[in-house]
């Protein structure tokens, strides 16, 4: 079941949930950061996506505790569209021919090493895959949670369901990526650990922002949604 009441809020949360996956998924493909130490003998290098990615599923825990899951589904399936129509624009983009000058100071390979990556199979299946899989798990776990837990505990259903979808999405976006070549299976251990950890920890020391955000959501919106008559089918309308 979908709920059907109008929000005043909910697109604004659409719309800046869709920005920060964008944004995190340029950084991905752009940059890998290596913070220059080891963590039980793996680097800590990580692509540069993580620095943001995490805030996408703060979103989706607000969205499912607020709004429920039926909402929430509306918005992984707008992310994903977003997220397939700019590996499209990118891909066109680098099919188009440069102006000169701007073959001089960037030029065409530069464009392929970097935003190329955007539009790459290996890039664009793993974030496709990562995301779509960890949203979903994200979202019917902590849906669940709160049905388990009667409303009480929300550390524990955004915790939990993050540790779940996190894990789910990290090593699905890794495994495609590194299946493609985009990066080495010698960095697939330190970039599926330092991903997982990073994106679990930002989720944990945001737990009070989440609270006050949803505390003043569920105020506003005069709702609390539980999914108790839910169809949890991703595909349902």
């Amino acid at each position: 079941m979908v709920n059907k009441k109008h929000y005043r809020y909910f697109d604004l949360i659409l719309a800046a949930f869709v920005t920060v996956l964008l944004v995190s998924n340029v950084a991905s493909s752009a940059k890998i950061i290596d913070l220059g130490f080891h963590l039980f003998g793996v680097p800590m290098a990580f692509d540069a996506g993580t620095l943001l990615f995490p805030v996408s599923y703060i979103f989706g825990d607000i969205l499912t505790e607020v709004y429920g899951y039926g909402r929430s589904r509306r918005v992984i399936w707008a992310g994903f569209a977003a997220l397939t129509l700019s590996a499209g624009v990118f891909w066109l983009i680098q099919q188009l021919p440069g102006e000169a000058s701007w073959q001089e100071y960037a030029g065409d390979a530069a464009y392929a090493a970097i935003l190329g990556g955007m539009s790459s199979g290996g890039i664009l299946l793993g974030s496709l895959a990562g995301y779509w899989s960890g949203a979903f798990s994200n979202s019917f776990v902590l849906s669940q949670l709160k049905l388990w837990t009667n409303g009480r505990h929300l550390w524990l259903r955004t915790i939990g369901s993050t540790l779940v979808g996190q894990g789910v999405d990290t090593l699905a976006f890794v495994t495609v990526a590194s299946l493609f070549g985009v990066f080495p299976w010698t960095l697939f251990l330190s970039l599926t650990l330092t991903n997982y950890l990073f994106k679990c920890a930002v989720e944990a020391l945001m737990t009070p922002i989440t609270y006050a955000i949803v505390t003043l959501l569920k105020r506003a919106e005069n709702e609390d949604f539980y999914d108790r008559e839910t169809n949890f089918n991703p595909f349902a309308a």
